[in-house]
């Protein structure tokens, strides 16, 4: 099995440098660290500490709204609240995915966003 650096010198690129290798996360643990896609309920706004550290650790999170939100409307937007505030402070990403879930990426991790039909260039015929 051929190691990182062998892939990288046949691809024509080189050998990979460890200071070429993103630290993902503010608080990763180890430059090598695995990164993982995790999927968690949120049910009350304590289960919020869990979803921060998990981000912290460079780990991307797909968070079910729902449960909290059938409990009480006003929780979950002091939830959406606190999340945006906190991606923004990790320098991650945060957007919704349908109605019952929202993405949340640590640093260096941008959610693609499509653009809405009016930000769009209008395309321009010659008539």
């Amino acid at each position: 099995m051929s190691s990182s650096g062998e892939i990288f010198e046949k691809a024509g690129r080189g050998r990979v440098r460890e200071s070429e290798v993103p630290n993902v996360g503010k608080g990763s643990e180890t430059l090598h660290s695995k990164i993982y896609l995790k999927a968690m309920p949120l049910r009350k706004l304590s289960d919020l500490d869990k979803i921060k550290r998990e981000v912290k650790l460079g780990n991307i999170l797909i968070i079910k709204v729902s449960p909290l939100a059938s409990k009480s409307i006003e929780d979950i937007k002091t939830a959406v609240n606190e999340l945006c505030s906190f991606a923004e402070a990790v320098e991650g990403d945060i957007a919704r995915l349908g109605e019952e879930r929202i993405v949340v990426t640590p640093s260096g991790v941008r959610i693609w966003r499509e653009k809405a039909a009016s930000q769009q260039e209008e395309v321009t015929t010659a008539a």
